[in-house]
């Protein structure tokens, strides 16, 4: 599949109309244009996979924003995702881009990025650090221009050299997933003091391009002498709008606002930032949080649980108006949440097996017991997203597919596996009759009241949990195995311990969710890639080593438009879903908010984010 170049700006501004003194860039034919030799090139305000910007080069904020939000407060709230070896419950680093360590969570807030998301478009960035970006006409080189006056919080200069020496450094000693997806990053070197240039292999992901433009910047000078993969609770320098204040290791976390941050007035900044500081504690049980948060330690929650939605909003605070609940809209894609296998240990490797252990776990019956009937059933990987594999197989789809007919289940061409609704009574005859039956297909017998192999093994299952939340719903599930002879367990252990058993493989089955964006590519490598089966800490829990899947990742890497993109994804999903590699949870298309009365924010949210932190602000 050929590589097109990005057709990034809307009215393609290249060297040739920016010559002629067009006015899309302001200034535009006053700046230096880097050294592209007889290559025809483009500059833009921003960048996305297939040239769709919503913003002109003069735009003033991102849609969606309060410019006269008042700045001042706390912000004190656990946030709902993180990212590389970021832990929800505790830390004792404070270094997110490396293996080693727990690290707090919205470290990522010191750090300035070459570009910036509005949180509302599919995947499009604007210019933070970068005022530009120039790039050639096949894709793989970028020169980045980047802003004059940017400065880290010790007042030194942030350069094109502090930038290269990022991305390399990130590409060579960075967590495994962003090593993973920096492969095809071939060099990022300095021209000037304000201009990196960045080359990429040929054949390179599409998205790499945006990958680099969302890496963090670090000062190269700050860490002379020091090992960047190393465990510190030093705070690492940046120049973003926040700087770590206070913390207790594994207890609290406090960022400060910058008074004199750089970019403040930036239109990728305007109207954000409200809060002086912003206060993540730290909890090992989410009952222990909720009180706090009924206590007042916290003004905004984010609520997983449905039964505490349904039911325990009823304290004080609420009844007095000084706490209000709210939905706030999800557009994203729900994602994949679902007990994983590993798919390692032997006794996972059949998908008959995994598909049967499938069947015992009763969504009809949780969700009205458990959930108060306010989930759905998780179908597909992809859920809720404009790729969601549903019916047969169109022709493009069978067109990707057909070279691995004979690789794959004949199920992969026929309409995707859905789970079955059952009954609801929370023991299903029918569906134990099916589980029973796919066991017995694949060597596992019951023998005297136990499900064992040709060996005379007994099949065991643990189910790693990190909340003690799940154990209310993990229970049941446990009784429809113990009924077909498997001894299955749980055992609940805390944040630090769970991570680290993830990132050895060391699990039968763990819960986890996986969100993506609406624009998948390379880094799809590192959660379904066979070449990150066995890379400790890789987002591949189930160990997923498919050349079919392997092959559509590489060609969704490559896609050149987002109808080619999201076919293939389609075919992707309906590999998965034949592997049974998950137990499928559910999923809802809203966030469920609590918050203090005196908490505000835009009166529309982007449609991607829920950017509490950045957007929302204390009305006095």
């Amino acid at each position: 599949m050929t590589l097109k170049t990005p057709a990034i700006i809307a009215r393609n501004v290249t060297r040739r109309t920016v010559l002629k003194g067009a006015s899309v860039l302001a200034g535009a034919a006053a700046l230096p244009l880097s050294a592209f030799a007889q290559s025809a090139v483009t500059r833009s305000h921003g960048l996305s996979s297939f040239g769709e910007l919503a913003l002109e080069p003069d735009f003033e904020m991102f849609p969606h924003v309060n410019p006269n939000a008042p700045k001042g407060g706390t912000l004190s709230f656990q946030p709902g995702s993180w990212l590389f070896n970021q832990n929800h419950q505790t830390f004792n680093t404070l270094n997110p881009f490396v293996l080693r360590g727990d690290a707090p969570q919205r470290l990522e807030i010191t750090f300035d990025t070459l570009m910036k998301t509005t949180g509302d478009e599919a995947d499009a960035l604007y210019g933070m650090l970068a005022e530009w970006a120039e790039f050639s006409d096949d894709g793989l080189t970028f020169d980045f221009k980047l802003r004059s006056g940017a400065r880290f919080h010790d007042g030194s200069p942030v350069t094109a050299a502090d930038v290269a020496w990022s991305m390399m450094t990130l590409k060579m000693e960075g967590h495994p997933n962003l090593v993973n997806l920096l492969d095809a990053l071939e060099t990022a070197e300095a021209l000037s003091e304000d201009i990196v240039r960045v080359t990429f292999q040929p054949g390179r992901p599409r998205d790499l391009h945006l990958a680099v433009a969302g890496l963090p910047v670090f000062s190269a000078s700050w860490f002379e002498g020091k090992e960047f993969g190393a465990s510190t609770l030093e705070p690492i320098l940046g120049s973003g709008p926040y700087k770590v204040g206070a913390f207790e290791a594994g207890r609290f976390i406090t960022y400060d606002r910058v008074d004199d941050y750089w970019g403040a007035d930036l239109p990728v900044n305007r109207g954000q930032y409200n809060f002086d500081r912003i206060r993540i504690p730290m909890f090992r049980d989410r009952d222990v949080a909720f009180e706090a948060f009924k206590a007042g330690e916290m003004n905004v929650r984010q609520e997983f649980i449905a039964r505490v939605w349904a039911t325990e909003y009823t304290f004080p605070s609420v009844v007095s108006g000084d706490v209000v609940q709210t939905e706030l809209s999800d557009g994203r894609p729900a994602g994949a949440q679902g007990f994983f296998f590993n798919t390692r240990r032997a006794k996972f490797s059949d998908p008959r097996v995994r598909q049967a252990i499938g069947l015992l776990f009763d969504f009809e019956w949780s969700n009205e017991r458990l959930f108060f009937g306010l989930y759905q059933r998780t179908q597909s990987m992809f859920e809720n997203a404009p790729y969601k594999a549903e019916g047969l197989p169109d022709a493009d789809e069978l067109a990707l597919l057909e070279p691995f007919r004979t690789e794959l289940p004949p199920e992969v061409f026929q309409e995707p596996y859905v789970p079955p609704v059952s009954d609801g009574s929370g023991s299903d005859r029918s569906l134990q009759r099916e589980a029973n039956r796919l066991l017995n297909e694949a060597g596992w017998t019951l023998e005297s009241g136990r499900r064992v192999n040709a060996d005379g093994e007994q099949m065991t299952i643990e189910f790693l949990l990190r909340s003690a939340s799940f154990e209310r719903i993990v229970n049941p599930y446990i009784q429809n195995l113990i009924r077909l002879g498997i001894a299955a367990t749980s055992r609940t252990v805390d944040g630090a311990q769970y991570q680290s058993r993830l990132n050895d493989f060391d699990f039968d089955l763990a819960g986890r969710r996986y969100a993506f964006t609406l624009t998948p590519g390379a880094s799809l490598r590192s959660i379904f890639g066979s070449e990150f089966a066995d890379v400790p800490g890789s987002f591949n829990l189930a160990g997923v080593a498919d050349p079919a899947i392997d092959a559509l990742i590489e060609q969704a890497a490559q896609a050149t438009s987002r109808e080619e993109l999201y076919t293939i994804m389609r075919a992707i999903d309906r590999v998965l879903r034949v592997g049974h590699y998950w137990v499928p949870n559910w999923f809802k298309a809203t966030h469920w908010m609590a918050l203090a009365s005196d908490i505000r924010y835009p009166d529309t949210k982007p449609r991607y984010e829920l950017p509490v932190e950045t957007h929302w602000w204390i009305e006095s």
